[in-house]
């Protein structure tokens, strides 16, 4: 197991693909992160965040999902 700073958000079901969730985050609430099928079948249907940045952009981020 490795220890990374790394958020795993399960897709929403009334989404369609993953893709159409990465890019809502991206486009509607500025969040960007990673579709989880590019690291493999354990991923699919999640996308990834990483928590590499200061702790006030990491809580914004949290924030502005919370009004997803």
């Amino acid at each position: 197991m490795i220890n990374a700073p790394d958020i795993w958000l399960k897709t929403p079901e009334d989404i369609p693909s993953r893709w159409d969730f990465f890019d809502k985050l991206l486009r509607k609430h500025h969040i960007i992160g990673t579709p989880g099928a590019g690291f493999g079948s354990y991923g699919e249907g999640y996308l990834r965040l990483t928590s590499f940045n200061s702790r006030e952009n990491t809580i914004e981020a949290c924030e502005r999902l919370k009004k997803f």
